[in-house]
C-alpha cells in the first residue's frame, strides 16, 4: 500500500484533538488509508443499513458499544451521533478517540460546525498526486495516457479499465450522492449538465450560458454546481481581486478534481487525445491546477489559489499570496518552450508592482530550467 502524503499531519493531530475527520471524494482511498493508519481502531461503516439503523434509532446505546478508538466511515449517514460525540469527548477529554470519514463535504461539515467545532482536526484526501504515483511506478511517460487514465487508486491497484471504471463511478457514486443532496427529476438533463461542465473545464464559468445550454434555470445550475463541489467532483477557482488599475474578470473558473473523469465525460477514451485535440490545453491545465490543489490539501500548505485576468485578456493561470509576496504560474501544454509563454507572467509582475517573488512556467515537456526571473518545470515536477 502507498503511504499517502498527509500521514504525518494526521498522526500529529491525533495527539492534539479528540476527533480526526477525513473527507474527500468517493474511492479516493480514505477507508484504506484509515484502516492502515488506525489498525488498532474498530472500523464501523455507516453505509451498512443495519449498523446505520442502530446508530440512528439508538445513538446512546450505539455509542456505549463503540465508545472510543473507533473509525466511523460515511458518518454523515447518521447525523444523530454528532451531539452525543460532543458530550463524550467533552467529558473525558481524551485525544484521538474517534476518527470520522465522509464523502459528502456539505453534510459532514454542517454537522461538525453545529456540534463539534473546535474538537475536530479536518483533513482531505483526493486521488493520487504525482509523487505518490511515481513512488508506485504508475506515472507514465505518455502524457495522453496520463490524462485519460486519471488518478483514482482503484484503477491502478486493481488494474481496472478506466473507461468502465469511470462509467461505473458516475452511475454508482455521482448520481447517488447527487440524489441525496438535491431532487433530480430528469437524469438525462443532469447527465447533459455534467458533460457541459466538462466542456467548460479551465474556462470562465458563465452560469447563464450554462443554464441556457442545459435547458434549466440559473438557480438550478447554481445549485447543481454546488452539489458537484460538495461531492468533490468539481471545484471553482476564484479570481484575484486586486485591481492594479485595471478592470478585472470577477467570475470563477471551473475545474474537475480528476482529469480521467473529465476525459471520460468529454468522451475521450484512452489515448484518443493528443496535442491536436481541441481540448488538449484545457485538460492539461486542469490536471496541473488539480495537482497543485491536491498537494495543498495533502501537505497542509494552507494556500488559497486564484487566477487573474483583466478585461484586455492579460492573465495568469494560477497564483497564491504569502503575506505581501505573490507566486504565479503559467501553464502551457506545449512540449517546446517559447519566449512568448512568459508574456503573461511578465505583464502581471509589472502591474503587481514588484510583489511577485516566484514565477513558474509549467509545460508539457521534460526539461527543468532555472532562468533569471522564471523557474521552468516539466508537468510531472509541478510544485
Amino acid at each position: 500500500m502507498i503511504q499517502r502524503i498527509n500521514y504525518k499531519a494526521i498522526e500529529k493531530a491525533l495527539g492534539q484533538y479528540p476527533i480526526i475527520a477525513l473527507t474527500g471524494p468517493r474511492q479516493s482511498g480514505k477507508t484504506t488509508m484509515l484502516k492502515s493508519m488506525f489498525n488498532a481502531y474498530r472500523y464501523v461503516n455507516l453505509e451498512n443499513p443495519d449498523i446505520r439503523n442502530y446508530a440512528i434509532t439508538d445513538p446512546r446505546g450505539f455509542l456505549s458499544e463503540y465508545d472510543a478508538n473507533v473509525i466511523f466511515d460515511e458518518v454523515q449517514q447518521a447525523p444523530e451521533l454528532f451531539s452525543y460525540l460532543q458530550q463524550i469527548v467533552d467529558e473525558n477529554k481524551a485525544m484521538g478517540q474517534f476518527v470520522l470519514s465522509g464523502s459528502q463535504n456539505f453534510h459532514l461539515m454542517e454537522r461538525i460546525t453545529q456540534s463539534l467545532a473546535g474538537r475536530v482536526a479536518m483533513f482531505k484526501l483526493f486521488p493520487f498526486e504525482f509523487k505518490e504515483m511515481k513512488k508506485a511506478g504508475w506515472l507514465l511517460d505518455d502524457l495522453a495516457q496520463v490524462l485519460t487514465k486519471g488518478f483514482y487508486p482503484a484503477i491502478f491497484e486493481r488494474k481496472l479499465d478506466q473507461d468502465q471504471y469511470y462509467a461505473n463511478y458516475i452511475d454508482t457514486y455521482v448520481k447517488r450522492d447527487v440524489s441525496q443532496l438535491v431532487n433530480i427529476q430528469d437524469n438525462r438533463t443532469f447527465n447533459n449538465f455534467i458533460k457541459l461542465c466538462a466542456a467548460r473545464a479551465g474556462q470562465i464559468l458563465n452560469l447563464n450560458d450554462l443554464a441556457r445550454d442545459a435547458g434549466v434555470s440559473h438557480t438550478t445550475v447554481k445549485n447543481w454546481v454546488s452539489v458537484l463541489e460538495t461531492s468533490y467532483i468539481v471545484f471553482t477557482l476564484q479570481p484575484y481581486f486586486v485591481n492594479y488599475g485595471k478592470r478585472v474578470i470577477k467570475s470563477s473558473k471551473l475545474y474537475f478534481y480528476d482529469v480521467g473523469l473529465l476525459c471520460h465525460l468529454l468522451s475521450i477514451r484512452k489515448s484518443e487525445i493528443s496535442p491536436l485535440h481541441p481540448m488538449w490545453g484545457n485538460v492539461f491545465e486542469n490536471m496541473i491546477v488539480s495537482e497543485l490543489v491536491k498537494q495543498n490539501h495533502h501537505s497542509g500548505l494552507l494556500r488559497d489559489y486564484y487566477f487573474w485576468r483583466d478585461s484586455k485578456g492579460n492573465e495568469v493561470d494560477l497564483l497564491y499570496a504569502e503575506g505581501q509576496s505573490l507566486t504565479t504560474y503559467e501553464i502551457k501544454s506545449s512540449k517546446t518552450i517559447q519566449e512568448k509563454m512568459f508574456s503573461g507572467l511578465k505583464y502581471f509582475n509589472t502591474v503587481a508592482g514588484g510583489k511577485v517573488t516566484n514565477q513558474f512556467l509549467i509545460y508539457g515537456g521534460n526539461t527543468t530550467q532555472k532562468r533569471t526571473d522564471f523557474q521552468v518545470l516539466p508537468w510531472e515536477k509541478v510544485r
